[in-house]
């Protein structure tokens, strides 16, 4: 996990997996091949009704979709990604502080907007009462905001923290530093923290994950290619400048420099891929403390637990042994010099964001190498990402009750009921599944947890201690508290309430272990969720990433976990291999797209997202002709915006997705992100589904229908 995270991307917790939909994409080239015009008929494209077909009520304006958007000179049989909002595309274009721009970017700024008003609202009132929400909130916020007090400051504040790392002389004290780091949440060498047991969802365990990378992914120091060479020069330098900035001269700055790197490096070699760590099975690794002291002896793992109120903790769950007996190497082979130089460089980095204005500018440079990015964020809207991911429901309860109706949170938990109905519609008429499998199957469904808004018992932020003093100490201290209350679980029943994402995130999840569903408030608003569009737009919308959520459970990932949560195969060796055939299919399709020259999407990676994809589609909507005919019954379909429903259904699944984005951020995310650019989010599952070809009227031959012998089909 990189340290920078932005508010649209979903987290992943250590040993707890969440399962997101953040999308990517950039738009190809536009087609010239004439679209046909929508009409009601869900056979035909062409224009308008014939004496044959059955008369349909006058078209009327509709919420949601806005026609204007579609590019009408492209055929959505040939590109739909292109028809459904070409013309957006070419009228929105990246502004110089993002990385990529879509619909996301759009309600993110509403969202932001609203978010400021609250948290200097915070700030302003310096009589809050001492150690509420509001007091702490604010005070954070404000010490953020204070850029001149971060550049008189300097490295004041974090002097204890580098005095500590200087201290070190022995592996002994190198062994209680690692501990320290751990608290701090610097990423140094690895993660380590407390999640439920993947194999007893009943209890919590204490898992251990590779890390200690400074770079997005092990590929940029393994690799030769031009793109991976750019981003390392870029990063020798990130490092070169900030040792400058602490005061090294440029010799010993730069020596520094190559010394993380080639320490980093081993760790890289050590590091499992991206694709091998989606392998639940590989990464649960359950030992005892005293064959895992065995295994990594220099890591001193009796200390570091003790170290971290975790000495009670009889076994732990390794997920790359080969990573930590690597580590172990390293704490013993490498110069102790290196290995304090490497922890500096983790801390510093770390908190970048809290340091003089010179230490952030570098982590931008560097950051602009990845993503394309041409300008900073400015910096309220870093601090505002600062304070959701720090307090975040502190004041989300304040955002809960201005932007999150109760009636909007029963229209989304009937849609969500709805969908599940349909999804087991699936399970039980599906041809190649068993009996036995389709029983579990359907357990699994039954079981799932929807958690809908914002959390039903909100965090007790009352042990965290926030001033306006330093902005730099309120991150340290608040990184403390929090892996405290983490830690904190051990031992404990497993908290069900807790949340992954605060109640702001224009963001969902689904966790295999807690085999639950969740959808913060701030994604239940337009454009993903409109209480004034029709059915079709909301279940195009928010359904589809409803059912996208639903069908991770069923995934290649997901369908590994039980109906609780456990890491147990509970299909039929048939079943199990019918479905890995039927989801090499997929694999196949996407890895055969490429957005850029000579870059291609991982099939492998993408995996589980594009299965999620295609299969919450297609439970969506079915669920969707069952909510139209109790809404219509044998009644003709309206057409709103000269588009049927299923027209409209397809449209709102695709005009969420259109986003353009820089060629260097795109190049990363096909490396390090387990989701599909956007363009083929769009059309991936739209060329596997005849309900797609039957809306818009689409023939064989037209390069969104797939060949019959090449489609998939899972559920």
């Amino acid at each position: 996990m990189t340290k920078q995270t932005t508010l649209h991307v979903c987290t992943a917790l250590v040993g707890l997996t969440l399962t997101g939909c953040a999308t990517s994409t950039q738009a190809p080239q536009a087609s010239t091949t004439t679209a046909p015009a929508a009409t009601a008929s869900t056979a035909t494209a062409t224009t308008a009704t014939t004496a044959a077909t059955p008369a349909t009520p006058a078209t009327t304006k509709g919420v949601g979709i806005d026609v204007a958007d579609l590019n009408r000179a492209v055929s959505p049989c040939e590109d739909f990604f292109q028809f459904s909002g070409g013309n957006w595309l070419k009228n929105n274009p990246i502004p110089g502080y993002a990385s990529s721009w879509g619909p996301r970017n759009l309600l993110g700024d509403r969202t932001q907007a609203l978010l400021r008003q609250i948290l200097e609202e915070a700030a302003a009132n310096t009589t809050a009462t001492k150690g509420s929400n509001a007091q702490k909130v604010g005070d954070f916020y404000a010490s953020g905001m204070d850029s001149l007090a971060l550049d008189k400051a300097g490295l004041t504040y974090l002097q204890p923290e580098l005095a500590r790392i200087n201290a070190v002389n022995t592996l002994k004290s190198l062994q209680v530093e690692l501990a320290r780091q751990q608290t701090l949440g610097t990423g140094a060498f690895f993660r380590a923290g407390v999640s439920p047991d993947r194999k007893n969802s009943t209890q919590y365990a204490v898992n251990f994950s590779q890390g200690g990378l400074g770079m997005p992914d092990r590929d940029y120091y393994l690799k030769d290619d031009a793109r991976s060479k750019q981003v390392r020069t870029a990063y020798v330098a990130y490092l070169t400048s900030t040792f400058k900035l602490m005061g090294d001269p440029e010799p010993a700055a730069a020596q520094k420099a190559a010394a993380v790197v080639r320490l980093e490096t081993r760790l890289a070699q050590a590091s499992k891929t991206r694709v091998e760590l989606r392998d639940p099975y590989a990464s649960y690794n359950k030992m005892t403390v005293a064959e895992a002291s065995q295994q990594f002896p220099n890591i001193g793992l009796p200390v570091f637990l003790a170290q971290n109120k975790l000495g009670a903790a009889q076994d732990i769950i390794v997920g790359q042994p080969a990573f930590f007996k690597e580590v172990s190497a390293v704490l013993k082979e490498e110069p102790l010099a290196d290995i304090k130089t490497y922890l500096t460089w983790q801390l510093v980095s770390s908190v970048a964001a809290a340091l003089p204005k010179a230490y952030s500018d570098e982590t931008f440079r560097f950051q602009q190498v990845q993503s394309g990015t041409k300008q900073q964020a400015v910096r309220w809207k870093r601090m505002l990402a600062a304070t959701d991911a720090t307090l975040g429901e502190a004041f989300g309860q304040l955002y809960v009750d201005k932007a999150f109706s109760p009636a909007a949170k029963q229209k989304a938990l009937e849609m969500v009921a709805n969908i599940r109905v349909s999804m087991a519609e699936h399970i039980q008429t599906n041809t190649w599944m068993s009996e036995p499998t389709k029983a579990e199957a359907l357990k699994k469904l039954n079981a799932l947890r929807v958690k809908i808004g914002y959390p039903d018992k909100w965090k007790d932020y009352s042990a965290l201690i926030i001033s306006r003093k330093s902005y730099l100490q309120n991150v340290l201290a608040a990184r403390q508290w929090n892996y405290r209350e983490n830690t904190k679980k051990f031992g404990g029943p497993i908290d069900r309430t807790e949340w992954g994402m605060t109640p702001s995130t224009i963001n969902a999840y689904y966790s295999p272990p807690m085999n639950e569903i969740v959808f913060p408030a701030g994604y239940l608003q337009p454009p993903f969720f409109d209480p004034n569009a029709d059915d079709a737009v909301n279940y195009g919308a928010i359904g589809g990433v409803m059912g996208h959520e639903m069908t991770h459970g069923f995934d290649d990932q997901g369908r590994q976990y039980d109906s609780q949560g456990n890491l147990r195969d509970w299909w039929t060796k048939a079943d199990g291999e019918e479905f890995t055939k039927r989801a090499a299919v997929v694999g196949r399709q996407y890895s055969a797209f490429s957005p850029l020259d000579s870059v291609f999407v991982n099939g492998k990676l993408t995996m589980g997202e594009n299965l999620a994809d295609f299969a919450g589609l297609t439970i969506v909507h079915a669920a969707l002709q069952k909510q139209l005919q109790k809404q219509y019954g044998t009644n003709p379909l309206p057409l709103i915006d000269g588009f049927t429903p299923e027209q409209r259904f397809f449209l709102s699944w695709a005009q969420l997705r259109r986003q353009n984005i820089r060629p260097e951020a795109l190049r990363q995310q096909i490396l390090t992100d387990p989701h599909s650019p956007g363009q083929y989010r769009t059309i991936g599952p739209l060329m596997n589904m005849p309900q797609f070809y039957d809306a818009f009227g689409c023939q064989e031959g037209q390069k969104m229908v797939r060949a019959t012998s090449d489609r998939a089909k899972i559920w």
